[in-house]
């Protein structure tokens, strides 16, 4: 009870985050412009706060929420294409206990993982800078301070492989390949995995088989 009661606290403060300005203006200005498609719903427009078991054995690491996706639902990694494509692989691998990510109240849990990113704001066109990037890193090591079970690492594209490296400690940083494992100086794993974008998935660079295997491999390091 105290591990999710610490992790609720760490969540409402990083939902309270305005750090970094431009990050603040554009995940604002979007949730108010808002898609023509979701111009009823009223976007979450903060921080994302990580999401999952406060038990977890694996943390997966992304890139940020996507502008219409976890910036409009308020849960990480929900509302977008890959979204869909990470819960429907984290479900068939038994990381989820339903396929589907629509919004924040759909009965989505996750059994044994959690999903957080590297960067909390939905940054423009995908990119947030090193200063962004590194004045989020807080909120991450402290994530990993409250999930001490954790300890296999799932990094989704090189961006997030970037971070966890630099987390714990890997040096000198090994190159990024979809199915890399990398031992960390603790003692734990990070498994790389191309990110699940539309660029990836769309393309067929990544596909739903090589996403699970990512995540069976992950299952089978935990123990």
């Amino acid at each position: 009870m105290a591990r999710r009661t610490d992790l609720e606290i760490l969540d409402e403060e990083i939902s309270n985050c305005r750090a970094c300005p431009r990050l603040v203006e554009w995940r604002e200005k979007v949730a108010v412009e808002k898609r023509a498609s979701y111009r009823d719903e009223t976007y979450w427009g903060r921080p994302v706060p990580g999401f999952g078991d406060p038990s977890a054995h694996v943390m997966v690491v992304g890139l940020a929420p996507a502008a219409h996706g976890a910036n409009r639902t308020g849960r990480v990694f929900t509302g977008d294409r890959s979204g869909d494509f990470l819960y429907a692989s984290m479900y068939r691998t038994g990381f989820a206990n339903q396929p589907t990510s629509i919004d924040s109240s759909d009965g989505l849990e996750l059994i044994g993982a959690y999903v957080t990113a590297a960067v909390r704001c939905a940054p423009p066109a995908n990119k947030p800078t090193v200063d962004e990037r590194d004045q989020c890193r807080v909120y991450l090591e402290r994530e990993l301070q409250l999930l001490d079970r954790v300890s296999v690492f799932v990094a989704l594209g090189q961006f997030g492989c970037g971070v966890a490296t630099t987390l714990l400690g890997v040096r000198p940083r090994p190159k990024f390949s979809h199915g890399a494992e990398i031992a960390t100086p603790d003692g734990r794993t990070i498994v790389c995995s191309f990110h699940p974008s539309q660029q990836n998935t769309f393309t067929g660079r990544l596909t739903e088989p090589m996403l699970d295997s990512v995540f069976v491999r992950a299952k089978e390091l935990a123990g």
